[in-house]
């Protein structure tokens, strides 16, 4: 096990930016940077030896300043959408900057926590990003002290572990952004891959890709992942909420939904070899199939295009803050947010 760093890049303030690498017995390597908390590369073997990088991303810092993408971020405050960009808390009313048509996405596209950068403290297997958000920052209230751990073990499991305390009533939903490719971030769309996930709703959207506070049952559409298929087995634009988002772009109601911690999806990609399950302790997560990506040049020259990779963003649901069907992601000072999300990869040959 161990931990390096290097220069990673420079901050239009100036501010040094790195990227720490985490490595196990295995020769598997995780990339993390302080800027965003994000994880920029994650290396291992495939059936036939070929170290493969299983995450899209860039080479440098630079181009993750202004990535829409938000490739391997750390999302939040509050991830995901926010009708109308506003909440009520106790009876008073939060106004967020709309920046998704009328609504909000991520709380901020400039001072979110994805585009913001942590101070990071290296372990043995592992590194710890810290950032802290000031009360009403981004219209989002109370004084946070936020900690993003990236652990990397010798049973190829990436932890990624949230913590976060906060000095007054609020609401928090932390995520992961990264798109995996299981045959390589650059070895094109993927189509090959099969999916799934241990749901049987899911939360539909309308216009704008808001839920529309309904939990509706995967069975007979192309939403149920309840059996292994792949990715794109029943894409049709037939069905409407496919249309409307261009592909999978929704938030799956997670079984056993109060089980402190539980698999909740797998991915498999038999031209590698690389099998990977998603374990956590959050209630839902976000299937993305990266239907708008569009990359000139990222990690190695590459160049990304719509479904190089995709996302499985563990969460509470979008739009939780305003829905009463939904449960709240709300916290205070006795209560923090503490959640886990480990990502486990193996070679099945």
């Amino acid at each position: 096990m161990s931990v390096t760093v290097r220069k990673f890049g420079v901050t239009k303030k100036g501010e040094k930016v790195s990227l720490y690498t985490i490595k196990n017995s295995n020769g598997t390597e995780a990339d993390v940077t302080d800027f965003g908390a994000t994880l920029v590369a994650f290396r291992m073997k495939d059936k036939s030896g070929i170290v493969k990088d299983l995450v899209l991303g860039f080479d440098e810092a630079k181009p993750y300043f202004k990535d829409g993408n938000l490739f391997g971020a750390t999302v939040g405050p509050i991830a995901n959408r926010t009708a109308k960009a506003k909440f009520v808390l106790d009876g008073k009313e939060y106004l967020l900057k709309p920046n998704d048509g009328e609504n909000n996405l991520h709380t901020s596209h400039k001072k979110g926590f994805q585009k913001r950068l942590f101070k990071g403290e290296a372990g043995k297997n592992s590194v710890t990003f810290s950032i802290k958000k000031k009360d009403m920052s981004m219209g989002h209230p109370g004084n946070l002290d936020v900690k993003v751990t990236y652990t990397l073990t010798d049973k190829d499991e990436l932890k990624i572990h949230y913590y976060a305390t906060t000095d007054k009533e609020t609401y928090i939903n932390l995520t992961n952004h990264s798109y995996f490719n299981l045959n390589g971030h650059d070895s094109g769309n993927i189509f090959h891959e099969t999916v799934r996930i241990f749901a049987d709703a899911y939360t539909p959207v309308a216009k704008g890709a808001i839920p529309t506070g309904e939990i509706v049952p995967v069975e007979g559409t192309p939403m149920d992942f309840r059996t292994e298929k792949e990715v794109c087995k029943d894409f049709t634009y037939a069905f409407s909420q496919i249309e409307m988002v261009n592909g999978y772009d929704h938030n799956y109601v997670l079984t056993e939904a109060d089980a402190p911690f539980r698999k909740i999806a797998e991915v498999f990609d038999d031209r590698s070899g690389i099998r990977m399950t998603v374990s956590t302790d959050l209630p839902g997560v976000q299937f993305y199939t990266g239907n708008w990506v569009n990359v000139e040049s990222a990690k190695g020259g590459a160049a990304y295009g719509p479904r190089q990779g995709l996302c499985l963003e563990t969460q509470y649901f979008p739009n939780s803050v305003n829905e009463k069907n939904f449960k709240k992601p709300q916290f205070g000072p006795e209560k923090p947010f503490d959640s886990e999300t480990v990502y486990r990869f193996e070679v099945v040959k």
